[in-house]
């Protein structure tokens, strides 16, 4: 599996949490502003997993009316490989995998 970042954005802030291996959860999750200061914390955060793993991480979020915009702004700017999930077909893949 290659490496990936899980952001739960909210309204200025969002939740970080990689994996470097399935289900195996990459030191502690911490949140980040949506100012310059937090994306370049994030960013730092980023390139550690990438360090670490050797390969570039994707970063998976979901798409929260306009609040993930600054988010989604800066992975492209910095041309990240990203994935922009509707919250609906989350929901249900969630769904089903309890089933």
């Amino acid at each position: 599996m290659n490496p990936v970042i899980g952001l739960d954005v909210a309204k200025g802030e969002s939740q970080v949490q990689a994996f470097l291996q399935r289900k195996k959860p990459y030191k502690k999750s911490f949140k980040f502003e949506h100012d310059l200061q937090g994306l370049h914390a994030f960013y730092q955060f980023y390139q550690e997993v990438e360090q670490v793993s050797g390969q570039s991480p994707a970063v998976i979020f979901e798409s929260i009316g306009h609040y993930h915009e600054p988010v989604l702004q800066f992975l492209e700017d910095q041309a990240i490989t990203y994935y922009l999930i509707n919250p609906v077909v989350s929901y249900e893949a969630k769904k089903n995998e309890s089933a």
